[in-house]
């Protein structure tokens, strides 16, 4: 009996260090990465317009001259464009544009039936509005004396579609060059038969985008934007897997944690939408450096002693954080709701609590094989975890607080902060009191024979 005691003892201590080990390379490898560059780099800016109008489709595109260097333009003098183009280069251009960003009727991609497209020069202002665009790709070319520097000027081309009618879904998919996603912006105007106006900024690499949606195209856009926001974030996914840690199975005190954190960021989720938040640059980096500061309280947290009776109220504060970061990305994102901008929200959330249980249903059967079927020790595996996840966000933070060390702080008004100051010293000795008469009451009603007041 006592041999066996031994070798069970022998066979944890040996599958402890082997998780250690594991934890050791897996996260350390994968944490180890630098966190969100926040560096915008140069941008190519293409503009365009789209109109639907009886059986035609109109898309009018302007295009920097940079972006034609592999058709090889004949060129004179310094640099200059040599012309005139011959109208075959032109049509070439202008059909290699609608292959780049191709249109969709109802699903179906659109091929152009009639092409027109012009040089201009840097100076030209056409673009402005919709009617001087069409005009300037129908009007005269440049004389041949114009001095347009290769890569200064425009091209403009002016694509005609057949379509079967002017009220069909239209969507549009750009098909950009990978190297280009980071650095292409396409700035678009839909203007759909009842007048009026729909802007878009799509970046490269923005893929299938509704011109105007309808509600179930929205929510539907929104509900896989927050999926894939919550899975594709790893800051908010380590504050979940720290949430969780110390909890094998699914329980009543799991469900509060889960529910806390749900309702508290969808509350400045909400909030943010709506325009409420703090102007100025400081605001965004100041909320990346508190929810890096949430990671690293949670994990510290675990590895010194984790209180499951009132985490739901921590992360209730924390979760409060993470919604305005959420926010960040639906603020681009607001502008493919079209007229659905509350169901959009509300899909963007949906699309988040998918996400979140979905880690959670991959993250707690995981756990609970570690430490009850593989007889890892459960609070060593929550000391090991936690300590590779504090190390990571220890690094975010201090990297988010250089970031917003250069951002002007806003002035404080000393009356306000003051007043800001006494309201939530009052509220915590509010909560204060409350939580120490329900731990009075709670005693009171353990001690036998004794009835609470």
């Amino acid at each position: 009996m006592i041999a066996s005691t031994a070798a069970t003892r022998t066979t944890t201590t040996t599958g402890d260090r082997l998780l250690a080990t594991f934890f050791a390379v897996v996260l350390g490898a994968a944490l180890a990465a630098p966190s969100r560059a926040h560096d915008i780099p140069d941008e190519i800016v293409l503009h365009g317009f789209v109109k639907p109008e009886g059986d035609r489709l109109h898309f009018v595109l302007r295009v920097p001259l940079v972006m034609l260097l592999n058709l090889d333009l004949p060129k004179r003098g310094p640099g200059y464009i040599d012309l005139p183009l011959p109208e075959e280069r032109l049509q070439s251009a202008a059909a290699a544009a609608a292959k780049e960003i191709v249109l969709h009727e109802n699903g179906t991609a659109l091929a152009p039936r009639r092409m027109t497209a012009r040089i201009s020069e840097a100076s030209d202002k056409s673009f402005d509005t919709y009617a001087k665009a069409l005009a300037r790709t129908a009007g005269p070319k440049l004389p041949d004396s114009a001095n347009v520097f290769w890569n200064q000027g425009y091209f403009d081309a002016h694509l005609e579609y057949p379509i079967a009618s002017d009220r069909s879904d239209f969507s549009l998919d750009m098909r950009l060059a990978p190297g280009l996603r980071g650095r292409l912006k396409l700035v678009l105007r839909y203007l759909p038969p009842d007048g009026s106006t729909r802007a878009y900024e799509l970046h490269g690499g923005a893929g299938h985008v509704m011109l105007d949606p309808r509600w179930h195209q929205a929510a539907a856009t929104f509900v896989a934007s927050g999926f894939q926001h919550i899975l594709g974030g790893v800051d908010h996914l380590l504050f979940l897997l720290c949430l969780v840690l110390p909890f094998r199975r699914v329980g009543w005190t799991l469900v509060a944690v889960i529910t806390s954190f749900t309702v508290a960021h969808s509350i400045t989720l909400i909030a943010a939408a709506r325009g409420m938040v703090p102007p100025g640059t400081w605001f965004a980096p100041a909320v990346e450096v508190l929810i890096a500061a949430s990671i690293l309280y949670m994990a510290l947290e675990n590895i010194v002693r984790p209180n499951l009776r009132w985490r739901w109220a921590v992360t209730g504060l924390f979760g409060l954080v993470h919604g305005f970061g959420f926010s960040f990305l639906l603020q681009s994102q607001m502008q493919l709701a079209g007229g659905h901008l509350l169901l959009s929200l509300v899909a963007f959330n949906v699309g988040i609590e998918l996400g979140q249980l979905v880690f959670i249903g991959v993250a707690i059967p995981l756990l609970y094989l570690l430490t009850e079927k593989l007889r890892f020790d459960a609070r060593l595996t929550s000391v090991v975890i936690s300590a590779f996840v504090a190390h990571a966000a220890w690094h975010w933070m201090t990297e988010r607080w250089d970031e917003l060390a250069k951002q002007p702080w806003p002035e404080v008004d000393p009356q306000q902060l003051a007043l800001w100051c006494l309201l939530a010293a009052a509220l915590a000795v509010l909560a204060w009191a409350a939580l120490g008469r329900v731990t009075v009451l709670r005693r009171r009603e353990a001690e036998p024979g004794v009835k609470p007041h």
